[in-house]
């Protein structure tokens, strides 16, 4: 009981037009951005909020806007790239510093049940715009939100005749590229490790990785369909293993992640093949491992760091009612950069 009469009371709005000399509404304004008061004012009222440390009384917010202040990101947990999630999440938060928004992370563990979770995100209202990843061509979660008219914004393009917002990564451009250095490189025959995950993004690279190498005059090396049997990486590790002895083994090799890449390496090195030497491979790249123990695999970088950015900018660019038809970008592969901070 004493804890309870000692602890503070919680500061408002008034604590702070108490503290800072100004109205109500020009505390209340500023603290939902205020673009149009003085940068001035608006960082007095920043500093105020800070020292009294003020937190939003979101059910209020509801009550009086009908808005929550809240975007949701619904993250595959079943990513092979190595740090997405955490690069994903730094950079929308990053973008949403400044703003009144702020980052709820649902993981999604269970692809197949995906939709439900946009069901329930939907039902609940917990949310005022939703950020979803990995899409598949037909995605049943795109059409939910569609329905719905609840601004979203996808990372991976979809197959809706009706237009939504979506940042993706160009795979097309990335296969495209690896396959051209590796040509450049004298391979002859060139494989595509990539995990049919049901993703328009895998569709997208396989088409390209056929053309790229036709156009080429490069052999295409096909991979087993067993080869991703288990979720753990162990039957790609063991097929590095078996494709070291192979009389007819591809001369080059294009990876979809810097985690197949390494994991097929490392299999291939265990039974004496030299990577680099007797086989190139080339993967794309989302972080700054693959350099540190795999220094012989070329990497092609995609900045997930920006991509969450991106993702976030489009989001509440669609909250704010800009149509949908203008908030789509394809993001080529970063050249500048040597790896992700």
């Amino acid at each position: 009981m004493s804890q309870l009469k000692d602890s503070k009371p919680r500061p408002t709005l008034s604590t702070i037009a108490k503290m800072t000399g100004l109205s109500l509404s020009t505390v209340s304004l500023s603290l939902r951005g205020g673009e149009n008061l003085k940068e001035e004012t608006r960082l007095k009222v920043a500093a105020a909020a800070r020292e009294v440390g003020y937190v939003p009384d979101r059910a209020g917010v509801r009550l009086r806007t009908g808005k929550t202040n809240v975007i949701a990101l619904v993250l595959d947990s079943a990513d092979e790239s190595i740090d997405y999630a955490r690069h994903m999440i730094q950079g929308i938060g990053a973008a949403l510093k400044g703003t009144p928004y702020h980052l709820s992370v649902v993981p999604e563990f269970d692809r197949q049940a995906s939709a439900e979770t946009i069901r329930y995100l939907l039902e609940s209202r917990t949310a005022d715009g939703i950020i979803i990843t990995h899409t598949s061509p037909r995605d049943p979660r795109v059409q939910l939100l569609m329905d719905a008219g609840l601004p979203f914004v996808s990372h991976g393009r979809t197959e809706f005749f009706t237009p939504h917002a979506w940042y993706d990564f160009h795979g097309e451009s990335f296969v495209s590229e690896a396959t051209q250095r590796l040509a450049s490189q004298g391979c002859k025959s060139v494989m595509l490790v990539a995990k049919n995950d049901g993703t328009t993004n895998y569709h997208n690279i396989l088409r390209a990785y056929i053309q790229s190498a036709k156009n080429l005059g490069i052999e295409v090396h096909p991979l087993p369909k067993s080869t991703f049997e288990h979720s753990d990486n162990a039957s790609l590790r063991a097929f590095g293993i078996s494709l070291a002895t192979q009389k007819n083994r591809p001369d080059g090799i294009v990876c979809d992640s810097e985690m197949h890449a390494m994991t097929l390496a490392s299999g291939l090195c265990e039974n004496g093949v030299n990577v680099g030497k007797d086989i190139q491979i080339i993967c794309k790249q989302t972080s700054d491992i693959l350099p540190i123990l795999f220094p012989e695999i070329d990497g092609i970088i995609e900045d997930v760091h920006a991509a969450g950015e991106e993702l976030t900018r489009l989001l509440l660019r669609s909250i704010d009612g800009e149509p949908v038809e203008t908030l789509q970008i394809l993001a080529e592969p970063n050249h500048d950069k040597v790896a992700q901070e």
